[in-house]
């Protein structure tokens, strides 16, 4: 009887430190994938080459690393491969960022955009950031707005701004609105 109460106890005890351990690895694996997410951020942000007229995303998946987005030219596309390759823990990258081609009518109507954008007094204070928030992106005429904004009226104002240039074909708003804490309270 004494040895079965043993046996028992000892399954218990395998079995809830098999749960504690695979929670912890988990927590780990979680913790890793943060760890990841921030650096790779960290390393496209700090690239010098990186500028308004290009935009860069990024998905992490375990110790995966999907690069998206536009860049102007393949010598940016490679580099932002490189810096994520030699981050602790990145196994594989997956570059799918595309180069837009090139075309002095879509750098003319880049240029013109900004100016239109930051020389308007409401959208001035995203232009003195070492990287605007604002990215123009540019393709054959088509313009793509990317990135982060602090209101409404400031998406809608960028908006209208970029579709008054010149040249523009078609634009496509995609700049999202930050949510501060006082628009969750309500």
């Amino acid at each position: 009887m004494k040895k079965m109460a043993m046996m028992c106890m000892a399954c218990l005890f395998a079995l809830g430190t098999a749960g504690t351990s695979q929670a912890q690895t988990s927590d780990s694996n979680q913790r890793m994938q943060q760890r990841i997410t921030r650096e790779v951020r960290h390393e496209l942000v700090m690239m010098p080459q990186l500028s308004i007229f290009d935009n860069l995303a990024y998905k992490v998946d375990g110790d995966t690393v999907t690069l998206l987005g536009q860049v102007r030219n393949a010598f940016l596309k490679d580099e932002a491969g490189k810096a994520v390759r030699n981050i602790e823990g990145v196994e594989r990258v997956n570059n799918q960022i595309e180069v837009l081609p090139v075309s002095f009518n879509d750098d003319r109507i880049r240029r013109e955009v900004a100016r239109a954008i930051f020389n308007d007094s409401r959208l001035f204070p995203y232009s003195i950031q070492s990287l605007p928030p604002i990215h123009i992106i540019v393709k054959n005429g088509q313009v793509s707005l990317e990135g982060v904004v602090r209101d409404q009226a400031d998406k809608n104002t960028a908006g209208i701004r970029a579709n008054g240039v010149p040249g523009v074909f078609a634009l496509q708003n995609n700049l999202k609105v930050e949510t501060s804490s006082q628009q969750v309270k309500k």
